[in-house]
């Protein structure tokens, strides 16, 4: 009997030991702890922060200059020689004249402590600028991929829930926007819009945002066919069996049993789909169809220092915004693989 009673005690005081060393971690803290532990997540979190800290605070810090401000202080003088030749006989003798005039911009400045990135061909402060085209390439991607998801949600939950002529229906319009070539129909509508700003329908600078805006609006299919996929397979579960015997509402059912197991994968597809909008804007503001000069884009810096007279001589221009691109689209791109891997770590090999 002894030996039992101690037996049981020592067992006891194992299980206790056991509650107090062994703690149970949420999924949540999981996920965080595989991310966490990838060094290219981390390596991908500290650029998009960077860039953050950038576009937005570094205005606060950086107040000397703003984006659409001109630089008129210079005492610059531009001088232009005037050659004239007459020949007196068997003489020929050439004047020069010397013109000078005042330079009314301080543009194309080197980078100095008056302009840290220099100016570019219209005076503009490229630090200023490159702080305020950041503001405007995330902002548009990040409204861009949340109104791609909704749309998404939206059709592939019903799509996958109902099943059918509303599937069939649904469907058949995520083919016909897969089918569209994307980038040649937003040349035709920017064209489109340059248009209505000549006749004083539009100001130029809200035209990136109505881009943006139609390219949402043909975007949504391949968030649609994943959010169907996914419900098709969840909605025969043992707890969706269950909701539908307590008869809750088919909203209900979608949105707060089925699209909330979507979540982790739609949240690798939107931070994936942050690196291809930038892109898009940066191309298109490159082109000449997004933010005017006036309101700063990274692709307008691009665009503003892509000229042969200034591409080699005025790297300053052309370079910092270009950097900044790579940095946003490779750092979403390393979050996005270090999410997929969390999530699913079956994935990681």
């Amino acid at each position: 009997m002894e030996n039992t009673d101690n037996k049981d005690l020592s067992s006891e005081a194992m299980e206790e030991a056991l509650d107090k060393n062994v703690r149970l971690m949420s999924p949540g803290r999981m996920v965080m702890r595989r991310f966490f532990r990838s060094k290219l997540s981390i390596v991908g979190l500290v650029m998009i922060v960077a860039l953050f800290v950038f576009c937005w605070i570094g205005p606060l810090i950086y107040t000397q200059w703003e984006a659409g401000e001109m630089d008129t202080t210079t005492d610059r003088m531009v001088y232009k020689t005037y050659e004239q030749t007459y020949t007196d006989g068997d003489e020929t003798h050439t004047f020069y004249t010397v013109t000078e005039r005042p330079v009314m911009l301080n543009n194309l400045a080197p980078p100095d402590s008056n302009h840290p990135l220099g100016t570019d061909n219209n005076g503009y402060d490229n630090l200023a600028r490159l702080m305020q085209g950041g503001k405007i390439s995330l902002v548009i991607s990040f409204l861009s991929v949340f109104m791609i998801t909704i749309f998404g949600v939206v059709f592939g939950g019903l799509a996958g829930y109902f099943g059918g002529i509303v599937d069939n229906v649904i469907m058949r319009v995520c083919d016909i926007l897969t089918c569209l070539p994307g980038f040649p129909i937003l040349l035709i509508v920017g064209t489109a819009l340059m248009a209505w700003e000549e006749k004083g329908y539009l100001s130029g600078q809200y035209r990136i945002y109505f881009l943006m805006g139609f390219l949402t609006l043909i975007s949504w299919a391949g968030t649609a066919r994943l959010v169907r996929g996914q419900i098709l397979t969840l909605r025969e579960q043992e707890y969706m069996v269950a909701a539908e015997a307590m008869g809750y509402s088919t909203g209900r059912k979608i949105f707060k049993h089925l699209v909330p197991n979507v979540m982790p994968q739609l949240i690798v597809s939107m931070t994936l789909s942050l690196g291809s909008m930038i892109l898009y804007e940066a191309s298109l503001s490159f082109l000449g169809l997004g933010a005017p000069e006036k309101y700063a884009a990274w692709g307008t810096m691009i665009n503003s220092g892509a000229k042969p007279e200034l591409f080699l001589d005025y790297m300053n221009i052309w370079v910092p915004p270009g950097l900044c691109i790579i940095t946003a689209v490779l750092g979403f791109n390393f979050i996005g693989d270090g999410l997929r891997d969390a999530l699913d770590p079956k994935a990681r090999r």
